[in-house]
C-alpha cells in the first residue's frame, strides 16, 4: 500500500463511489412508499462500499483491510439481491441503469477479490 497515497486514489473506492452514484440514480422512479423499505436498503447498502473501503484503508494493517473489503462485497451482493426483488416486484423502469449497475457490481466484486489476494500475498 505504499505506493497509494489515499484510498482516494484506489480505483474500488472510485468503483464504489460510481455504484453509489448509479443507485441514487435509480430509485428515484421507486414507488414513494418504498422510501423507508427499498429504497432506503438500497441506499444504505450502496453507501457502505466505498465507506468501508475507506475505513479499512483507514485502519492501516492488511488483516483489518481485508475485513472491511470483505464488508465491502457483502454489501454488493445484497445490492444485487435488492435490485433483483425490485425488478420483481416491478419497481424498475430504467432497464439500461438496472444493467449497468449489475455489471458495476460484477466488476466491483471481481476487483476487490483481486486486491484482497494481493493484500494476502
Amino acid at each position: 500500500m505504499a505506493e497509494i497515497k489515499s484510498y482516494k486514489d484506489l480505483l474500488i473506492w472510485q468503483k464504489g463511489i460510481r455504484i453509489v452514484c448509479l443507485v441514487y440514480q435509480l430509485v428515484k422512479s421507486f414507488p414513494k412508499e418504498e422510501l423507508y423499505a427499498l429504497t432506503s436498503q438500497l441506499k444504505r447498502a450502496s453507501v457502505s462500499i466505498p465507506s468501508n473501503i475507506a475505513e479499512g484503508y483507514g485502519r492501516n494493517t492488511q488483516k483489518s483491510f481485508n475485513h472491511f473489503l470483505d464488508i465491502s462485497r457483502g454489501s454488493l451482493f445484497e445490492i444485487e439481491t435488492q435490485l433483483l426483488i425490485a425488478n420483481e416486484l416491478g419497481f424498475i423502469i430504467d432497464q439500461t441503469l438496472y444493467k449497468e449497475i449489475l455489471g458495476q457490481i460484477e466488476e466491483e466484486s471481481k476487483m476487490i477479490n483481486s486486491f484482497s489476494k494481493t493484500l494476502k500475498n
